[in-house]
């Protein structure tokens, strides 16, 4: 019995005509090879992994782009492959296997992962996606487009005018792909309208058609039924379609961990820090450092709280005597930061995590045109956002957390720090859709003892990745 998966196969396998009807299709490659070259400016992937590869749209982009690069292009749909071996001959880079992309059989890590226009077939895009990123290397980049919620609205319009249930399936919007990100890096979508122009209602029809594109969630449309859809779609000026093409740029973070954010200064970040970095026997890095004219850096203080070894201490990328924010203090010291040069620190082979720990909130200045924001894009850690429990403390979390999720950061969760307040975290849990990891109550003193007791309160590492996977 053939299953969804082979009907797919068998459509897009028999579609001789895809090529000269997939117009979309090469726009959406065309654009989504373009937004790769950008994110691999001066550094080229050496192993790329194509899932959906179709007649080879993309594959002939990602050759043109990256000649030296080991290309595995996949596909369903055997037909399908054998097109593209007969547009890329003589090719000892490329290799074509077939493969269900829920369910890879291919060894990584591979540099770059990318998919044009196959992710809308994914029965479970969150555990594809998931499993896809883990096939790729630390920091390597996942690439793909898909199509969103508002595709092929004037159809669904002329359906609706016939009295006839649209077959079509229903896509998913920015926000939803957005949730589906796998949490182990960062990464963001970019929903853009493409308007084709068939020569007529049938010519969409038998496109489609030709495509292989076929698959639908409802009955099909009887034929009296369709002759109604087809008249209903007839305009007085040219007949258009809208597709509206998602794309989705996602980095791998280069080490496991997190970055530890604050709703704004001297909200516990620090201790916050050391409790992770003894609770997890994790590394900690603080790579901007400023206000040691006023008090010890942040690195001694969480060396002596958490009990650590020098060799887990990684040292700051800069550090300055004033306490202002990074970019004021670099200033006062006659110098300016290159956020360029702020790289996660060189490791071994390990799965201790790292905690790394920002200065000040998400929007601290680091250089001109240049935030905090910014550099926990570019790290990609899952953040961790620390917070006052007291009043205004909603506002201020909610805030922080729009900003981070609006860049496509994943939030691993929220800590309270202060006398428990039972309204607030209700708040912040519900209309933040984030979870609370732990409420840090007032200890005095603060020592290596409190931290011990406030590292207790915490999940394990290993629940915090079992959770995010």
């Amino acid at each position: 019995m053939m299953t969804s998966k082979d009907r797919i196969a068998t459509r897009f396998g028999a579609a001789r005509g895809y090529d000269q009807a997939a117009r979309i299709q090469r726009i959406a490659a065309t654009e989504l090879a373009r937004r790769i070259a950008t994110r691999h400016a001066g550094a080229p992937p050496a192993r790329i992994l194509e899932v959906g590869c179709g007649t080879g749209f993309l594959t002939r982009e990602l050759r043109r782009l990256f000649p030296t690069a080991h290309i595995t292009a996949t596909d369903i749909a055997p037909a399908m492959l054998d097109r593209v071996a007969r547009h890329m001959p003589d090719d000892a880079r490329l290799v074509l296997r077939r493969m269900d992309a829920e369910a890879p059989d291919v060894k990584g890590p591979f540099d770059l992962i990318c998919s044009s226009m196959a992710m809308q077939w994914f029965p479970d895009r969150t555990r594809t996606l998931r499993a896809l990123a883990n096939l790729l290397a630390p920091g390597g980049l996942m690439a793909m487009s898909t199509l969103c919620a508002g595709s092929f609205r004037q159809w669904r319009e002329a359906y609706a005018q016939a009295g006839v249930t649209c077959p079509t399936p229903d896509y998913p919007g920015a926000d939803q792909l957005q949730a589906e990100w796998p949490a182990c890096g960062a990464g963001q979508w970019q929903d853009a309208e493409i308007v084709d122009t068939p020569v007529s209602p049938l010519a969409f029809v038998q496109e489609l058609r030709a495509i292989g594109a076929t698959h639908v969630e409802h009955p099909p449309a009887t034929g009296a039924q369709l002759r109604r859809v087809l008249a209903a779609a007839e305009t007085d000026g040219p007949f258009a379609i809208s597709y509206h093409v998602g794309y989705g740029l996602f980095r791998r973070a280069t080490w496991p961990g997190v970055f530890v954010t604050g709703t704004d200064t001297d909200v516990g970040k620090t201790v916050t820090s050391a409790a992770l970095v003894r609770a997890w026997n994790a590394s900690y890095w603080k790579p901007l450092q400023s206000g040691t004219d006023d008090a010890p850096s942040d690195s001694t203080g969480v060396q002596h709280l958490a009990g650590l070894e020098p060799a887990r201490i990684h040292p700051p990328a800069a550090t300055f005597g004033a306490s202002l924010s990074p970019e004021d203090a670099a200033s006062v010291a006659h110098t300016r930061i290159d956020p360029a040069t702020i790289a996660l620190p060189r490791h071994a082979a390990t799965n201790r995590p790292l905690v790394v720990e920002g200065a000040g909130g998400v929007f601290v200045p680091i250089a001109e045109n240049y935030l905090m924001i910014d550099l926990m894009v570019r790290l990609a850690l899952p953040v961790v956002l620390v917070a006052r429990s007291q009043l205004g403390t909603i506002n201020h979390t909610l805030l922080s957390l729009a900003a981070l999720r609006a860049r496509g950061l994943h939030v691993a969760g929220v800590i309270l720090n202060g006398a428990p307040e039972p309204h607030g975290r209700s708040a912040i849990e519900r209309h933040g859709q984030v979870r609370i990891l732990a409420e840090f109550p007032p200890i005095t003193p603060m020592g290596p003892e409190a931290v011990a007791q406030l590292a207790a309160r915490l999940p394990t590492w290993d629940q915090m990745t079992r959770d995010k996977s």
